[in-house]
């Protein structure tokens, strides 16, 4: 006896697996509304692929891109209700030294000190893993 099928297959994860055969370079990644990582089409490279002249020349740049990307924008530019707080007794020279060491989320310490100290920093060290939660 066969079993009767329940649902119906996923044709768009189909349809992406089979344009990434004929086009594996318009294969990227999104994260989907639950924040799991998935696969996507980049539309534009594929129109590009697709034409026989150069598709909207004006745009083209260098640029990043990462699953969560605008998540992490939009984090970056929320406000925090957080501050730095010195720990005289755990520092060395503290009045005297022009070095600061700060331990917490590497994030938030950051967002802090992107605006008080604007300017005034010549190096930050963020020791991994960045921007984890942990």
């Amino acid at each position: 006896m066969q079993k009767i099928q329940t649902g119906t297959p996923d044709l768009t994860d189909k349809k992406i697996e089979e344009i990434g055969k004929l086009f594996p370079n318009v294969i990227t990644e999104k994260e989907d509304k639950n924040g799991n990582t998935v696969k996507a089409i980049d539309f534009e490279l594929l129109k590009q692929e697709l034409s026989k002249q150069i598709v909207d020349d004006d745009n083209e740049r260098y640029r990043l891109d990462w699953p969560g990307k605008k998540r992490s924008l939009l984090k970056a530019n929320t406000p925090i209700d957080k501050t730095l707080r010195p720990v005289r007794e755990d520092s060395v020279n503290f009045d005297t030294t022009e070095n600061l060491y700060i331990e917490g989320d590497n994030f938030e310490a950051l967002k802090i000190l992107q605006e008080s100290y604007l300017g005034k920093v010549k190096m930050i060290y963020i020791d991994p893993p960045y921007n984890t939660g942990k």
